[in-house]
């Protein structure tokens, strides 16, 4: 855990009243003069970090899964053995899809000509050459499967054995109770993000959540994170039974609603938000990270793992489990349809005319840039240069590709 300096008591800080047309509103940056900066939703995600690519369950004792990484195709396989590797999606021979292939004992073997891989994408079999003559292998990943996430690290290897696997909240706690939950969602990573962060959006979840008032705290940032504390207030309407099952309890507005505080988290390149009451008991806790799957980076698969403390009865969370799900799905379904609609304008535009007024977005969005892979630029859509990352494993190298 970071140490943090003390909060900065903030609510929304409001820029000038006047708003210049976006086509001519001036760059968001520290300094007007500054070089111009990154249009934020063409920043590639960083590489060298662990993603979870899918979940355990869909990979299957002895048997393939293609799956991708910002366009990259991958193959997940499961040798017999129970053993999950990670390898580039492609024979090196006529560079059909491994995941077309079958699990050959702790190997994948091409379904064409059955050119096979190990788990480290060496080729050792091609049935008819032999074994003396054996062609260049494929790349591998490092991977690793924790709480039924299969994590696969697409950057540089060396630096998997140096970055730690991220934390993932209250998941192994007996205390809690977990759904594991995501999907695609069509845009760029950078508005989710910004979409859990920035608690002022209630007046969208209206129909489920009722009126509610979110106020900041305060926020803080170190190095690869930013976190902002939120209370909130109802203003008008019902509790909501999701609400109410976090909780463990049902309330009537006013009282002691407004001291439970959320905190939501960016530490790059995953999010956490945890909600805790007035007697600070940790009664919510979310780890969540967005895994762009095509090149442009304008979609995006949701992994997400949501603990709720569980009450003093026994059984009463499991009872009311599919209701907190059926809560869940209505909420995150608000916030799909919006970040689509703000993707889809973005494309439209060609460029972020966002005129962003609240300080922890703006440092979010700092954090976001700073941290994103600096030699690419993804979504251009048109007629700019697009500037991916590769690996070409005839030389065991990443090289830039126009």
């Amino acid at each position: 855990m970071h140490a943090v300096p003390p909060l900065e008591q903030n609510t929304v800080e409001a820029s000038p009243t006047h708003a210049a047309s976006p086509k001519a509103a001036p760059a968001q940056g520290p300094a007007a003069n500054d070089a111009p900066v990154r249009d934020l939703r063409r920043v590639g995600i960083h590489p060298d970090y662990w993603y979870p690519l899918a979940w355990s369950h869909e990979v299957k004792r002895g048997k393939t899964h293609g799956v991708t990484f910002a366009g990259d195709p991958i193959v997940l396989a499961r040798t017999e053995s129970g053993k999950v590797f990670a390898l580039e999606d492609r024979c090196a021979h006529r560079q059909v899809p491994l995941h077309q292939g079958v699990v050959d004992g702790e190997s994948i073997r091409c379904g064409y000509h059955g050119w096979t891989y190990d788990c480290s994408g060496k080729c050792i079999d091609v049935p008819y050459l032999g074994r003396e003559r054996l062609p260049n292998g494929v790349r591998s990943y490092p991977c690793r499967e924790v709480e039924g996430l299969i994590f696969v690290f697409p950057g540089d290897p060396a630096m998997a054995e140096v970055r730690p696997l991220p934390k993932l909240g209250s998941v192994a706690d007996k205390k809690y109770k977990t759904r594991r939950f995501g999907r695609p969602v069509n845009c760029h990573y950078s508005f989710m993000h910004e979409n859990l962060m920035d608690m002022n959006h209630q007046f969208l979840h209206r129909r489920q959540m009722g009126q509610m008032r979110a106020r900041s705290l305060g926020r803080r940032r170190g190095e690869g994170w930013v976190e902002v504390d939120y209370t909130f207030a109802r203003m008008a309407g019902q509790q909501p039974i999701g609400e109410a099952i976090v909780f463990g309890q049902s309330r009537k507005a006013g009282g002691d609603n407004d001291k439970d505080v959320m905190t939501i988290r960016t530490e790059y390149p995953y999010q956490t938000l945890q909600i805790r009451t007035s007697e600070k008991t940790l009664v919510m806790d979310l780890w969540i990270v967005y895994v762009p799957l095509d090149r442009e980076q304008r979609t995006n698969r949701t992994f997400g793992l949501l603990s709720i403390r569980k009450p003093g009865i026994p059984g009463a969370l499991n009872l009311a489990w599919p209701l907190l799900v059926w809560f869940t799905e209505r909420i995150f379904k608000e916030d799909r349809e919006i970040v689509e609609a703000e993707q889809r304008a973005h494309d439209s535009q060609g460029a972020d005319w966002n005129h962003e007024v609240f300080p922890v977005i703006n440092e979010l969005r700092a954090l976001l840039r700073e941290s994103g892979a600096p030699d690419q630029v993804v979504g251009a859509g048109s007629a700019h240069t697009e500037v991916i990352r590769f690996w070409d494993s005839r030389q065991g190298n990443p090289v830039a590709k126009t």
